[in-house]
């Protein structure tokens, strides 16, 4: 924190006296400054706070996060305390950070849920939204009692929020803060079929879905599939959808991987043709098909998915940070650039 505070305080005197009408919120003047800055935060993403929130979020108390089941109930409450912790409101005002489902809008006997909220107001262009989301929930508990913690699927995705959003809320409690908003989405119902970020939006989307820049939605990011097993080849993610919609989000993702992560960017499962489909089965889809730019972080199936397996010592922590930064410089640039990103894939990818 201090190296950050360092950077900012360089910054802020190099740029006095450079214009009388400068605005009040630090301008990067040099791509040197930006880069060090950028980097500072992501670097507050690390290996050691990551696991520390996943052995508490895949642990046995969470009850594999079942929808609606107390232990989806616990896993929410756990979450807002984090952001309240970390001094991050919710959007929807006061304490209350939850978007409730009622029970009506489930099948199958699923009881009331809620997406899990919370929001940093961008300083110059508070009303353009970058959603950043995630699936909280998982499968539950077998009827052998065998809890199925679900820390790939999708506790992996969860913790790199949180560890995102506290590097956002670093950065604009230094006066930093990014110029568009971001909205911190974990969605519940996900295992179900996609019913939390569905419910956001076609039914309550809690800012207007015109003013969505893009959504970054992780989902499984901690593991490494049977096809990058080999040392030489498990410095990877992949990526599906991110030109599907806009060319620029693409290639601001290229962008800032080649400036500062270097993974091997795998785009087998962005196909068309994709026989998996994934593109169409996490919870970006419901942003996509409404024509938002999406991106679905992805690291594939492995042997414990879906299983009682799926643990938290299985996690690659150092990959699992590295591949959470890559997010974090892509949401920078895009709630940072002087242009909104522009949709030219639109006619293509809609319902």
């Amino acid at each position: 924190m201090k190296n950050i505070l360092l950077l900012i305080s360089a910054f802020v005197v190099s740029c006095c006296g450079t214009s009388q009408n400068s605005s009040s919120v630090p301008q990067l003047d040099t791509d040197i400054t930006k880069e060090s800055v950028v980097t500072s935060y992501a670097q507050t993403i690390t290996a050691e706070e990551l696991k520390e929130y996943l052995y508490t979020f895949a642990g046995d108390d969470f009850e594999g996060r079942d929808t609606g089941e107390p232990g989806q109930k616990k896993a929410a409450e756990y979450l807002k305390l984090q952001y309240k912790e970390m001094g991050i409101p919710s959007p929807l005002g006061e304490d209350d950070y939850f978007q409730e489902i009622p029970e009506s809008y489930f099948r199958g006997g699923i009881k009331s849920s809620e997406n899990v909220l919370a929001y940093i107001e961008g300083v110059e262009k508070p009303n353009e939204i970058i959603v950043i989301s995630a699936h909280y929930d998982h499968v539950g508990i077998d009827n052998k009692g065998n809890i199925y913690n679900g820390a790939d699927d999708d506790g992996s995705g969860t913790v790199s929020i949180l560890e995102i959003a506290q590097a956002f809320a670093k950065a604009k409690k230094d006066g930093m803060g990014p110029k568009r908003s971001i909205l911190f989405l974990h969605v519940t119902g996900e295992e179900k079929g996609l019913y939390g970020s569905r419910y956001y939006t076609d039914e309550n989307p809690v800012f207007p879905l015109e003013n969505t820049v893009a959504n970054l939605n992780i989902d499984m990011i901690g593991r490494i599939d049977e096809s990058h097993e080999p040392e030489d080849k498990n410095n990877y993610i992949y990526l599906i959808g991110s030109d599907r919609l806009s060319t620029d989000l693409h290639n601001i993702s290229e962008e800032m991987n080649t400036k500062y992560v270097n993974l091997d960017l795998d785009y087998k499962y962005n196909a068309k043709n994709d026989p998996n489909r994934f593109y169409y089965r996490s919870d970006h889809y419901n942003f996509a098909k409404h024509n938002i730019p999406s991106i679905f972080y992805f690291n594939g199936v492995h042997e414990d998915y879906h299983k009682p397996t799926d643990t938290p010592d299985k996690i690659e922590y150092e990959l699992l940070a590295k591949r959470a930064q890559l997010i974090f410089y892509t949401a920078w640039e895009v709630a940072n650039r002087l242009e909104r990103i522009v949709v030219d894939g639109a006619d293509s990818e809609g319902e």
